[in-house]
């Protein structure tokens, strides 16, 4: 059955396994003690859980669709991995529970392009903040976010299991998560914990919230909107990248929600474009107008981030 579904629900289904396999080498590299910190840049780190999550999830999904474009966070990998990190069966489940769209029903692989994150939140990995660890793998088809995995390699749900998988294909909806509506008497928001400026607190000001969620981690705050604990996400920076969104993206949209730049545009994530998400994210939950706070943003605001 798996075998002959479309190529979208085989790599969605594919993704929810190969993301739960990543989560479980993020925790193994944690308990080992020595997380192997490498500085990339100014407030970028990278951990040997980024590496060897992104090698699973890269070699495991170039074995099976060979010729899709996959970008990952960390650059090229070794696709030469331990055989209980290559993960080639499909999430039966999500295959024979749910039909694929139409619009999405006969692509060929090489339609698609694979964004991957495989330890989103990596700051908050490195100071315990375990809980708001992501492993992202978002599927772009034409230039637009459709399909995408979020998995919580911590999440411990009521019956003991450690990890939580949430997927989201536009057209067909979400799974692994009971959306839940944020309260209606108060306006909450969502923004970075650490890379604030002048710039992203004005935008903030604008919507005049009752309370700011600060955390790390672009699947975080996304999981925020679906999970009722903020209406809106709003990032008015350049700090995140096209890995961070594609993923997050697609399963808000699923969902109902929305997720563009600051100015109200949808991102494009074909395999030419660039990394940066130049002009800040703006998300918002299902039932909350999008127009309407982008309508309450500041022109100096959407000036700054005027960018393409």
């Amino acid at each position: 059955m798996a075998g002959t579904a479309p190529l979208v629900m085989r790599v969605v289904g594919s993704s929810i396994k190969i993301a739960h396999r990543a989560g479980k080498i993020i925790r193994d590299v944690m308990c080992r003690g020595d997380l192997g910190i490498v500085e990339k840049g100014k407030d970028d780190l990278q951990t040997e859980a980024d590496r060897s999550a992104q090698r699973c999830i890269v070699a495991s999904l170039s074995k099976l669709f060979p010729n899709v474009t996959i970008i990952g966070e960390e650059g090229q990998s070794d696709l030469n991995v331990p055989d209980d990190w290559l993960i080639t069966e499909c999430n039966k489940d999500f295959i024979e529970k749910h039909k694929c769209p139409d619009t999405l029903s006969d692509l060929k692989e090489s339609d698609l392009v694979i964004w991957v994150d495989p330890l989103d939140g990596t700051s908050e990995y490195t100071q315990g903040f375990l809980e708001r660890v992501t492993v992202l793998i978002g599927i772009a088809v034409n230039d637009r976010a459709v399909g995408g995995v979020i998995h919580q390699p911590y999440y411990q749900s009521e019956s003991g299991d450690v990890g939580r998988t949430i997927w989201g294909l536009k057209g067909c909806g979400t799974g692994g998560i009971l959306p839940a509506k944020a309260p209606s008497d108060r306006f909450l928001v969502t923004t970075t914990r650490s890379h604030s400026n002048t710039i992203v607190q004005t935008a903030l000001d604008s919507l005049s919230p009752d309370e700011v969620l600060r955390v790390g981690g672009a699947g975080y705050k996304v999981l925020q909107l679906l999970e009722g604990n903020a209406h809106a996400y709003v990032f008015a920076s350049a700090g995140c990248k096209k890995w961070d969104t594609c993923a997050p993206e697609a399963v808000l949209e699923a969902s109902g929600g929305m997720l563009t730049d600051m100015l109200g545009r949808h991102y494009r994530y074909g395999k030419d474009v660039s990394f940066p998400n130049g002009s800040g994210v703006l998300g918002t939950a299902a039932g909350v107008s999008h127009k309407d706070i982008l309508s309450k943003i500041p022109d100096q605001v959407k000036q700054a981030m005027d960018k393409p």
